[in-house]
């Protein structure tokens, strides 16, 4: 397959940036953790809010939730300014399809390293969660760590699209503060979403991200049931798949044009 010639390319590209990836992979999720999980999260259960987490603690609610949002940061942060550096900036995806490349090969090519930077991203993260008693199984773990991979696909191939169509960075301003941010802080994450007026709450479950957040929960804290675990993975390989097919037709209409 021509888009595995890409392998060096993305290889010296991580090489580059791995060391500058550590305080987002590691040492943010400790701080995190340890302010809200366990500083938090003290109040949280001493107040016997327990109930209203589904009986579980504080730090297992919110480890979980935690993971599937990094997931989602890491890719839509892949998947905005690099993207759009390659078209306009840095014309790389021109010098790649005037070679044997096709178009697709360099779509498939880019987001098998995005599936890279997530993959390394969310292991260490799902370590720092072991290290917090968080994971209570390396079944649920290793499910976990597939989940966040898929929640941040179901993010990167309808920014691929979105970044494909732009021709300078003023989109994304509204991409963050409309998109991201919200998303981040109505995920569930942190709180139960059946707090919110019902009409935010069901616009939450329509977001990839909130089913990333209840899955990996599900899974690492031992309480995944097999119908439930298939309605989350259903829907966000819907988002992958629609994303996947406005992506590769962005690319196409920009770079065969």
């Amino acid at each position: 397959m021509l888009a595995l010639r890409q392998a060096d390319y993305w290889a010296t590209v991580y090489r580059r940036v791995w060391r500058g990836t550590v305080v987002t992979s590691f040492v943010l999720p400790v701080l995190y953790l340890a302010a809200i999980g366990v500083g938090l999260g003290h109040y949280v259960d001493d107040a016997g809010s327990t109930a209203a987490l589904g009986g579980l603690s504080y730090l297992d609610y919110v480890g979980p939730g935690l993971l599937a949002t990094t997931a989602m940061q890491t890719a839509v942060g892949e998947s905005t300014y690099p993207v759009l550096a390659y078209f306009v900036w840095q014309k790389v995806y021109d010098a790649m399809i005037a070679t044997p490349l096709r178009v697709r090969d360099v779509l498939v090519g880019h987001l098998g390293y995005v599936v890279l930077r997530l993959a390394t991203t969310c292991t260490v993260l799902l370590a720092v969660l072991a290290l917090f008693g968080i994971v209570h199984s390396v079944a649920g773990g290793l499910g976990a760590i597939a989940v966040a991979v898929l929640v941040g696909l179901a993010f990167a191939t309808p920014i691929f699209a979105f970044s494909a169509r732009q021709e300078n960075d003023s989109g994304y301003a509204l991409l963050y503060r409309l998109g991201l941010i919200p998303m981040f802080l109505f995920s569930g994450a942190f709180f139960p979403i059946s707090q919110l007026p019902a009409a935010i709450a069901w616009l939450a479950r329509l977001t990839p991200v909130w089913h990333g957040v209840e899955l990996c929960r599900a899974l690492t804290s031992g309480r995944a049931t097999v119908l439930a675990a298939l309605g989350h993975v259903g829907y966000l390989l819907l988002w992958v798949v629609v994303g996947w097919w406005l992506a590769e037709r962005a690319f196409r209409r920009r770079l065969e044009r």
